[in-house]
């Protein structure tokens, strides 16, 4: 039996880590707006196109004919490319546009969560005018400010903890003028951790779970960004997180896809839920309709189970809550950034990379944010390029990422910390002070 075509949608670290799965056991075409050398390395064929580009993505399909796509970023699903693949006859895995609305309106998300009664929702407040939001912060120490759409990870701001008060009103105004209202929820004090899952209808086939790493520096110094790093561990729960813990997130996840189908939309792909663990359990940080980025590596790494077989059944509806097999293993990723990243990350810099180096140590490489011309590896502006470590424990995965990262040489800068036990047992402690 001859190999099935996959269509592989979006250029960043994230889909080169589905491109390595895909390519197992499909042959890959691909659209991305980069030239991300590892997905190009892998696909027969590539058109270099903005992944929100539906017309032109729907023309490539269907003159190259695959037999199934996988659509990786946000803002290509929010686009509609999946119900676009499908209405011309290709299936995709991927949420459709209805669907995604639980990640590309945080407002449709929290009220569609408490019109179902889904526990795991923090108190949210909707404002449309900046005198409210003033009013409403006078008396408030902590509170998060998010905007109602997509921000590529980068759009929350804490008040308290990385804004003032008048930069938190400034902030939301800017929001309010842009979007119309501003989103305002209740500060978690807790420890965060993401929790990934294969969904077809209402059948849900979870993941490691694993925790990311938002700021730009160490210690969680700096501002947000799309996230620097991220481990999981060997037994695939969190060294903080209890496995009741995780199945109190994973039944918020049934029941907000389940109620999704109750109201007429079905959902098939990938389903992210980010969860801050507080003293009073997991609440819901926000919901991602796809793979995480850097999630994605540290999972996909260790998934044991055909991922076109997989794909297949996520497709067909037949996806049961047990169908995909992960190594033991413990795994850390780590984020090689150009310098001025998040705000303004260097474009056009050299980064050279000893990729034989990389993998004689163990370390499996992944790029992002970044172009091959002329034989060479140039930046993007965004994270550059991602180094996994696995191992039998963390530690052991995290000096692996780390040793790795000495073979990339360029104007780029990583988080040292994440992963190292002095950072594991920081969330450790965290966590046991909340409790008691």
């Amino acid at each position: 039996m001859s190999k099935l075509k996959a269509l592989l949608v979006g250029g960043g670290a994230r889909e080169h880590a589905i491109a390595k799965k895909l390519s197992e056991s499909s042959s890959l075409i691909s659209v991305m707006k980069n030239n991300n050398p590892g997905i190009a390395r892998l696909a027969q064929k590539v058109l270099l196109e903005s992944d929100t580009n539906v017309d032109k993505i729907v023309e490539f399909a269907l003159r190259e004919k695959p037999d199934f796509a996988f659509v990786g970023p946000d803002a290509a699903l929010e686009k509609g490319v999946v119900d676009a693949l499908e209405k011309n006859g290709i299936p995709a895995v991927g949420a459709s546009q209805k669907a995604a609305l639980i990640e590309t309106n945080k407002l449709f998300c929290r009220q569609f969560m408490q019109d179902n009664g889904i526990h795991c929702n923090p108190e949210f407040f909707v404002f449309d005018e900046v005198g409210e939001v003033r009013d409403f912060l006078k008396g408030m120490e902590k509170a998060v400010v998010k905007p109602l759409g997509l921000t590529g990870g980068k759009g929350v701001k804490i008040m308290g903890e990385q804004v003032s008060k008048q930069e938190a009103l400034e902030y939301a105004k800017t929001i309010v003028e842009k979007d119309g209202m501003v989103l305002i929820e209740d500060f978690l004090e807790g420890e965060e951790f993401s929790l990934q899952a294969f969904v077809s209808g209402d059948s849900l086939c979870e993941m490691p779970l694993v925790q990311d790493h938002k700021r730009a520096f160490e210690n969680d110094l700096g501002p947000n960004t799309g996230g620097m790093g991220s481990y999981s561990d060997a037994n695939h729960l969190l060294p903080f997180v209890t496995e009741a813990e995780k199945n109190e997130a994973l039944n918020a996840m049934r029941q907000t896809v389940k109620a999704l189908k109750k109201s007429g939309v079905e959902y098939k792909g990938i389903l992210y839920g980010q969860f801050m663990l507080t003293k009073h359990g997991p609440k819901l940080v926000e919901y991602n309709a796809r793979f995480a980025d850097p999630e994605s590596m540290n999972v996909l790494s260790l998934l044991k189970t055909d991922f076109t077989e997989l794909c297949w059944k996520v497709i067909d509806g037949k996806l049961g809550e047990k169908d995909a097999s992960f190594e033991k293993q413990a795994t850390v990723v780590k984020y090689a950034v150009p310098e001025g990243y998040p705000e303004s990350g260097l474009k056009g810099a050299e980064v050279k990379v000893d990729e034989k180096a990389i993998a004689d140590n163990g370390g499996e490489l992944f790029f992002a944010s970044v172009s091959e011309e002329n034989g060479k590896m140039l930046t993007g502006g965004s994270r550059t390029l991602a180094v996994l470590g696995k191992g039998g424990s963390i530690e052991e995965a995290e000096r692996i990422s780390e040793t790795c990262l000495e073979f990339v040489k360029g104007k780029v800068f990583h988080r040292k910390d994440i992963g190292t036990r002095a950072l594991v047992e920081k969330r450790v402690e965290h966590l046991k002070l909340l409790r008691a």
